[in-house]
């Protein structure tokens, strides 16, 4: 039987004290987790590495794929703090451990651990994973700065232990996260319930919408229009491909700021599974040049090819 593992102390700000603990609002801690809350670099990194172990697996999925998707430039300056914790170290190791210009930069950290050493292949001890930590969220300002050391200066919450909530909250347990989260976002999909599936889909980011779109469960795809973080060009490439659900055609459809640009109107008209009343309004609304373009295609629906022959004739008499 393995050995339960350590616990650590580490102090939180009150800042980040609202997204602890089992109690929190979900919608919160994956918030937090997506490093969406707004904090200090150095806070942000304390309490993404807290929320890698949280009993919601949508919460811990979300913490460790933010850990997994920080840039290079801000691992560099993450690691010129001597004063990084090594469980933090170690976990950085476990998941950027591809990116070779880092490697030199793990090995001459003053807190890299013997099992961190062997799990890059410095020594011979059969390649030992280092224990899980935690990482820093891409800050959304002041990318690039290290995060002071030094304690917070606010009034924070008594020491949090790894594990445990402040103010007297429920134990969240103290398992590092299991080897399976470190699997690529396809492996995590095949074992995700359909509920954790519809969460990821709609806070995840562009990997996971991108893979949960083509899911074969109409909410869980569908989920994936909700993502506050979807952009204008997923949303193209979604209007421009042969979609199995046809509820996402008719969800960018309706909403007005997606088509209020002209390649997704354009790409709408195109796609032989867009709802036809509203293929015909966005037809209307297309350029010459476009309309001219979908006239001779014979790749769209001969109704749209139609129409936009009926327009440019139109278009033509009154000139």
């Amino acid at each position: 039987m393995s050995q339960p593992a350590e616990k650590v102390t580490f102090k939180v700000s009150a800042a980040a004290a609202p997204y602890i603990g089992a109690d929190k609002p979900l919608a919160e801690r994956l918030k937090a987790a997506s490093g969406k809350a707004g904090l200090p670099p150095r806070d942000a990194l304390l309490l993404v590495f807290y929320l890698c172990h949280d009993a919601d697996p949508a919460v811990k999925r979300t913490a460790l794929e933010t850990l997994r998707g920080l840039q290079t430039g801000f691992l560099r300056q993450l690691l010129q703090d001597p004063n990084l914790h090594p469980r933090i170290l170690d976990l950085l190791i476990k998941l950027h451990r591809d990116k070779g210009e880092l490697v030199p930069l793990f090995l001459a950290h003053p807190s890299l651990t013997p099992a961190a050493a062997a799990f890059l292949g410095q020594e011979d001890t059969g390649g030992a994973a280092p224990s899980a930590a935690a990482g820093a969220p891409e800050p959304e300002s002041g990318a690039g700065q290290v995060p002071d050391a030094e304690p917070p200066q606010e009034p924070g919450p008594e020491p949090v232990e790894e594990g445990e909530t402040p103010a007297g909250g429920e134990p969240e347990g103290e398992e590092e996260p299991a080897e399976e989260d470190f699997q690529s976002k396809y492996q995590q999909a095949q074992e995700m319930g359909i509920g954790d599936k519809i969460k990821m889909a709609m806070t995840g980011d562009k990997e996971w919408r991108g893979l949960l779109i083509k899911d074969s469960n109409k909410l869980v795809s569908s989920a994936v229009m909700k993502n506050p973080r979807i952009t204008d060009a997923e949303v193209l490439t979604i209007a421009k491909s042969a979609v199995q659900n046809d509820e996402i055609l008719r969800m960018i459809c309706a909403n007005k700021e997606w088509v209020k640009n002209a390649q997704i109107r354009k790409a709408l008209a195109e796609n032989n599974k867009t709802p036809l009343p509203a293929a015909l309004r966005f037809v209307a609304t297309l350029s010459d040049k476009d309309l001219a373009l979908m006239a001779k295609s014979k790749n769209i629906s001969s109704v749209i090819a139609s129409q936009a022959r009926r327009i440019l004739l139109n278009k033509n008499k009154d000139r």
